[in-house]
């Protein structure tokens, strides 16, 4: 059920589940609200979703996006990735990889 899965998301979102609002924004550019889409995905690449900023790229390149949001989304994961680090995430990376 669609509608029943948007209206998840919503709540996930609004509860700061990044890959919901990542969601919401694909949900959106599928149905052509383009504005609403480029939102969603904004706020989740400045929450450090990497995807967001891929998808923010692509819509860039199909003229659903402008250059300015696409910088936006860039700026806002380098910084939200920034502030995420620490030593302890390093060793821990390390360790898995």
């Amino acid at each position: 059920d669609k509608a029943k899965a948007v209206k998840l998301y919503e709540k996930a979102a609004m509860q700061g589940h990044v890959a919901s609002r990542y969601n919401l924004g694909c949900i959106e550019g599928q149905k052509g609200n383009y504005d609403r889409a480029i939102s969603h995905l904004l706020i989740s690449a400045k929450m450090g979703f990497k995807g967001s900023v891929e998808m923010i790229k692509f819509s860039f390149m199909k003229g659903h996006a402008t250059k300015e949001q696409r910088t936006q989304a860039l700026k806002g994961y380098h910084d939200a990735v920034e502030e995420m680090k620490s030593h302890d995430r390093d060793e821990a990376k390390a360790y898995f990889d």
